[in-house]
């Protein structure tokens, strides 16, 4: 959803949303560490029920951080995510639900944006390598010091997709740490928490959402029930607004911009690779030991509480003189829709519509004359009123010649006042390749630097050295080209040309491209409000049509394929990963990327353009990459199926969500005599409801493939194996661990004693 930029506007027009987050910080006594004691009171003075992690959002910075040394194995990745996950426990301290979401295969509305994500992340990684080693031989050359070079593998942060062994560990892992947990810990202790790992088909964002809706269908149901969710996307604002439950808040790190980063070859402070001269740091003292290491400051949180952003929007809803009675609800849900059209994960925005620009401001004013002269709301649980979105279109269509020319004039005024460089970029430009560099480059764009400039804090504006920016700052960088000048006369056919390469006159190329638009904008609100629609749409473009394009949508959309699936964990892994990856895939799987006589062979280029489409960044830009066409991947992979080993065959396919509880828990006993396909009683469980299966694969010590506990580390007691203590396992038998081991991975897992 454009994600800083939508996060900024929300944030400073409805400042009074963000709550800095109390967090209560363990204790030492005596050289002995003591925890925070979760069971007692918030210190934000709020009992919240549920807690829901967006798991992704926390596995990401705990595996490839970039604002500290990177985690050295997979041993110390785990304990970084459980040590996050505490944190957030500790800040939150639910008291009902933890519900704990890893992405899942995705719909293939998503897969495109995920698919574009990892070859990026690839060829970024490659180019950072390659620029790496030629800037180490240069300095070396010229007499420059640098530290050793590290010998280790480069973490490829695309494994962190489902289908792959580190999920796998990762799920494995992540039931041992809730174990431990509910049966040490006593702030968890009366909770219920549900896993849905990798297996479980849907993205985390989603399932969550889901779980919340069958709640809130059951006769049980708390309606003053208080909701959290963990999560940095800004369509989980969107999320939560879309439940229309009373208490809802997102809490998420603070972001905090112009963050100082290390060189990537000298590892000091203020500067770039490309910037590194190879001088050696000065010493400071005797015990300077810690002199090349980075600072690390603990990132802080915040609350972002919707329940105060549903009374802002309510005031800026609410309309007067309406032909029928103001329903808030749908308002609210008519304003989520609208944020479609400035950009999300499975539809471009629309060209003439920029967050920067107050595009959500002008759809509210179109919005509220529409709903004056058609007398009802766009939406309805989850269906779209096209007649009145045209009308919608119809007005940001009018004035879309305007809105160009005001950009332009905007970028000419900036120009002017800051004395920018002697060349300005504006609108639309051609695609370029991604260049090697260790982190994205600004690509000069005046009209985005004024909306930054004036955005930013004061404390925001200088670097990392305290030192002004500088209009001239990264402009040794040639501007790509543009071809569009949308502020010109003929834009529109320029535009066309230049993006999908057909002429403007072609009227059923572009009445295709807003048919495939509109399903679009109807499968989005579906799948925020009701769940996926169906597994295999995608928006088959890399751009969006203008606004004023929108001419007689009524009858462009009926329903959705019925009865569609989704792809198995590595079939998306085929869809989503470059060659580069191919590495977590099997063999003849991956044979099928680089093998010249591959018959998908197109589906795998070694590299691709990207543009940048008015962006400052590249990887804000458009990666021109083909898309998958699925009947010819499915029947590539009838081939290579018979391949997978039995491993592989688990890994590729779909689970559903675990259930966790205490032996302490209500629940516990009636689970002991639990049969397959039976429905617990709500009243057990916080009024949740649902129907329980037994676990096919309990948690048994010499089961574990993961290398945070390994089965070498556990002793068996006299009375049989050890299983923690889980809802379907009545055994409660003590565990016994290996305590040299367990210390080399953390204090934070100490929590089974030994004897």
């Amino acid at each position: 959803m454009g994600v800083p930029a939508f996060f900024r506007w929300l944030s400073r027009k409805y400042s009074s949303i963000i709550v800095h987050c109390v967090e209560e910080r363990s204790k030492e006594c005596n050289g002995v560490r003591i925890p925070v004691d979760t069971s007692k009171p918030n210190p934000n003075e709020v009992e919240f029920d549920n807690l829901y992690l967006d798991m992704n959002g926390i596995i990401h910075p705990c595996t490839h951080p970039e604002d500290k040394p990177a985690p050295k194995n997979e041993d110390e990745m785990m304990v970084a995510i459980f040590e996050y996950i505490d944190r957030l426990f500790n800040i939150v301290r639910p008291r009902r639900v933890l519900y704990m979401a890893i992405d899942g295969v995705a719909p293939r509305a998503k897969m495109n944006q995920q698919r574009s994500r990892r070859f990026r992340a690839s060829k970024e990684g490659a180019e950072l390598t390659e620029e790496k080693q030629r800037m180490r031989e240069e300095i070396i050359q010229r007499g420059g010091y640098l530290p050793p070079e590290e010998i280790k593998e480069r973490f490829d942060s695309n494994c962190i997709t489902p289908g792959t062994e580190f999920m796998d560990n990762l799920a494995h892992c992540l039931r041992y740490y809730v174990a431990d947990r509910l049966s040490n810990d006593p702030g968890w202790r009366n909770i219920t928490v549900f896993l849905s790992d990798a297996s479980v088909p849907g993205e985390g964002e989603h399932k969550i959402m889901d779980f919340i809706r069958r709640q809130r269908a059951q006769p049980n149901h708390d309606p003053n029930t208080h909701h959290c969710l963990c999560g940095a996307d800004a369509d989980l604002i969107m999320l939560g607004l879309a439940t229309h439950e009373p208490n809802f808040t997102i809490i998420r790190e603070e972001f905090k911009p112009n963050k100082p980063r290390p060189c990537a070859l000298c590892g000091q402070m203020g500067h770039e690779i490309k910037d590194c001269q190879g001088t050696a740091r000065e010493k400071q003292g005797e015990h300077d030991q810690f002199a090349d290491t980075m600072p690390v400051a603990e990132q802080e949180f915040i609350f972002i509480r919707l329940c105060v952003l549903r009374e802002y929007l309510e005031r800026e809803l609410t309309m007067a003189s309406l032909p029928f009675p103001f329903d808030f609800e749908r308002s609210v849900d008519d304003w989520v829709f609208m944020c479609f059209f400035v950009g999300n994960d499975f539809l471009p925005h629309l060209p003439s519509l920029e967050i920067r620009e107050g595009a959500i401001d002008r759809l509210v004013g179109i919005y509220k004359d529409v709903v004056h002269k058609t007398g009802g709301y766009l939406t309805q649980n989850g269906f779209v009123n096209l007649e009145r979105v045209e009308m919608i279109m119809h007005a940001v269509g009018v004035a879309e010649d305007n809105i160009f020319k005001k950009r332009k004039e905007d970028d000419v005024s900036f120009y002017h006042e800051h004395q920018a460089p002697a060349y300005l970029t504006t609108g639309q430009f051609a695609p370029q390749a991604l260049g090697g560099r260790d982190r994205p480059q600004p690509v000069h764009n005046a009209r985005h630097q004024a909306f930054d400039m004036r955005m930013q804090r004061p404390s925001d504006s200088s670097d990392s050295r305290g030192v002004k920016r500088k209009a001239e700052d990264s402009d040794s960088e040639p501007e790509p080209e543009d071809n569009v000048r949308l502020w010109e006369e003929g834009w529109k056919q320029r535009y066309y040309k230049t993006k999908f390469d057909v002429d403007v006159t072609d009227e059923d190329f572009k009445r295709k491209v807003v048919k495939s638009y509109v399903e679009g904008l109807c499968w989005v609100l579906r799948y925020y409000y009701q769940g996926c629609a169906s597994w295999k749409w995608y928006f088959p473009f890399h751009y969006a049509p203008f606004a004023s394009d929108f001419k007689d949508i009524v009858g462009m959309f009926s329903e959705f394929e019925k009865g569609t699936k989704p792809f198995k964990p590595l079939e998306q892994l085929m869809g989503v990963f470059p060659a580069a990856s191919g590495n977590f895939l099997p063999t003849t799987w991956r044979n099928l990327m680089t093998s010249p006589d591959s018959s998908i062979i197109d589906f795998y280029p070694d590299d691709f353009a990207i543009d940048l489409n008015g962006k400052k960044y590249a990887w804000q830009g458009v990666a021109l990459l083909p898309f998958v066409d699925e009947r010819r991947l499915r029947a590539a992979l009838d081939d290579v199926y018979p391949d997978l080993t039995s491993e592989e065959v688990k890994r590729n396919s779909l689970g559903s969500d675990v259930l966790f509880v205490a032996r302490s828990h209500p629940l516990c006993d009636f689970i002991q005599e639990l049969y397959r396909g039976t429905e617990f009683p709500a009243e057990l469980c916080h009024g949740i409801q649902g129907t329980l299966n037994l676990d096919d694969d309990p948690i048994l010590p010499d089961k574990i493939p993961s290398k945070v506990l390994k089965p070498s580390d556990w002793e068996r007691s006299g009375q049989g194996p050890w299983r923690p203590q889980l809802g379907f396992n009545p055994n409660r038998q003590q565990a016994h661990l290996n305590q040299s081991a367990f210390r080399a991975l953390g204090e934070r897992l100490n929590g089974c004693k030994k004897n």
